[in-house]
């Protein structure tokens, strides 16, 4: 393949893969050229070798077989330096069909060595998913199968998957663990299609022990992919091997997913990973910055930097991860310690992204529909305490998640004075110490705005 033909491809890979993501992960790629069946590019760093490999690595070999057919695998170099991590070879043919797979020939992707249960910051919105993750890491009898890990975007269900390969692949090196994207499970399947493979196809992904499946959604509408995937899954559990999937969404709420996959999907253990929260938002930086002191020696971080970083950062783990991470290289190659200011001045796009758009009315309604009452009962004047309570909860969150002041917020509920909106809020700090139900009403409640 020559230079023209890669740069004709990307045409094509772009309108696949988004223009967001080829800028970001395709076009930093430069083709080194292809040898013995594998095509070479250099890549920027070992990480983005790795995350290309393991996101987009099957759709670049179905695209340069286009051109290319004899192209099974891909490598990724920084400079002189190959990358350790390389595509896997697409699956061969068994010599015997009950022949076990060799653990380098299984077509998954990647596993990140940062990934595991020691690097899991832990706290009240996933230490469920976590205890469920590491039984099953412990590699005992299944007792739930599958294990599904849903949540939000940057909430940890990739590091939790990888956590459990890892600690699968330690406690017994012998065990055949596949981890894969349900996009990469597709790819796999339409090539076997293709080149009238299917056979083999079956035979690798029926003979692990251990299946994991990362954002299975990306199935869903795909008809030939989820019939493959539900047979594969039959065949897994029926030899009693234990499958883990995670997704965006709950089973229920993924569309266009056929309801005898549902239905299997809800049959284990379903586990929500919630939005994070102040205190495991600080944990987490507070790791990361004893990581990263260790490759910065002499940085000190002023106090109160990880505080407001874990407060205005409060909806995705990897731009808060991200935006410590370019607070420690700015101040090191600035040669300035990490204060206030260099925050504001390396991170001000960050910040502006992050500020909270959350709106009085949004509050006002989430809270209605929580406690079952109107929204004009939020803003009337009866003071009796079925609407005086979460009239008094939905000024408390207004204070909290939006810059509105307190006469502004009065004035939204019904022109009262800020002196009235003080005394709510006081009042519902008051209660979230001493009553549990009004606490985790109030905690639920800001999850879902923020979310």
């Amino acid at each position: 393949m020559t230079d023209e033909q890669w740069g004709a491809l990307q045409t094509t890979i772009c309108k696949t893969v988004g223009d967001n993501n080829y800028q970001t992960w395709i076009k930093p790629l430069r083709f080194c050229g292809l040898e013995g069946g594998v095509a070479r590019f250099d890549a920027p760093t070992n990480f983005f070798g790795n995350y290309v490999s393991q996101n987009f690595g099957d759709l670049l070999i179905s695209q340069i077989a286009s051109v290319n057919p004899g192209v099974r695998r891909l490598t990724f170099k920084v400079g002189d330096a190959a990358n350790s991590v390389a595509t896997p070879p697409a699956p061969k043919p068994e010599p015997a069909a009950a022949a076990q797979p060799a653990r380098d020939e299984l077509p998954g992707a990647p596993l990140d060595s940062r990934f595991t249960f020691d690097s899991f910051v832990v706290g009240k919105p996933n230490e469920l998913a976590h205890a469920a993750a590491k039984r099953v890491a412990e590699g005992g009898p299944v007792t739930f199968n599958p294990l599904f890990l849903y949540g939000g975007v940057g909430l940890g269900k990739t590091h939790l998957m990888h956590a459990i390969a890892w600690e699968l692949r330690a406690r017994n090196p012998g065990l055949v663990v596949l981890y894969l994207s349900a996009e990469q499970f597709m790819y796999r399947f339409v090539q076997a299609l293709r080149e009238r493979r299917m056979m083999d196809f079956k035979e690798m992904f029926r003979s692990v022990d251990v299946l994991m499946v990362d954002d299975v959604q990306f199935i869903a509408g795909k008809d030939s992919t989820q019939e493959e995937f539900f047979h594969t899954f039959n065949a897994l559990v029926d030899q009693n091997k234990q499958i883990i999937i995670s997704a965006d969404r709950a089973p229920d709420e993924i569309k266009d997913l056929e309801n005898r996959i549902r239905s299997r999907l809800q049959s284990g253990l379903v586990v929500d990973l919630h939005p994070t929260d102040y205190e495991l938002r600080l944990g987490i930086l507070q790791t990361k910055a004893e990581m990263y002191r260790a490759h910065y020696p002499g940085l000190q971080i002023d106090d109160g930097v990880l505080e407001f970083l874990a407060q205005r950062i409060s909806t995705n783990v990897r731009v808060l991860e991200g935006a410590l991470t370019r607070l420690f290289a700015f101040a090191s190659l600035v040669g300035k310690p990490i204060n206030m200011d260099l925050v504001h001045d390396s991170l001000a796009d960050v910040l502006r992204a992050s500020e909270r758009k959350i709106s009085i009315d949004e509050i006002q309604r989430k809270v209605a529909d929580h406690y079952n009452i109107r929204l004009s009962d939020i803003v009337g004047p009866k003071r009796v305490r079925t609407f005086a309570r979460p009239r008094q909860v939905a000024m408390y969150l207004c204070k909290q998640l939006t810059s509105r002041s307190l006469p502004e917020i009065g004035r939204r509920f019904g022109g009262r004075d800020h002196t009235t909106v003080m005394h709510g809020v006081r009042r519902i700090e008051e209660l979230r110490q001493q009553d549990g139900q009004i606490d985790e009403d109030v905690e639920m409640l800001r999850r879902a705005l923020e979310a």
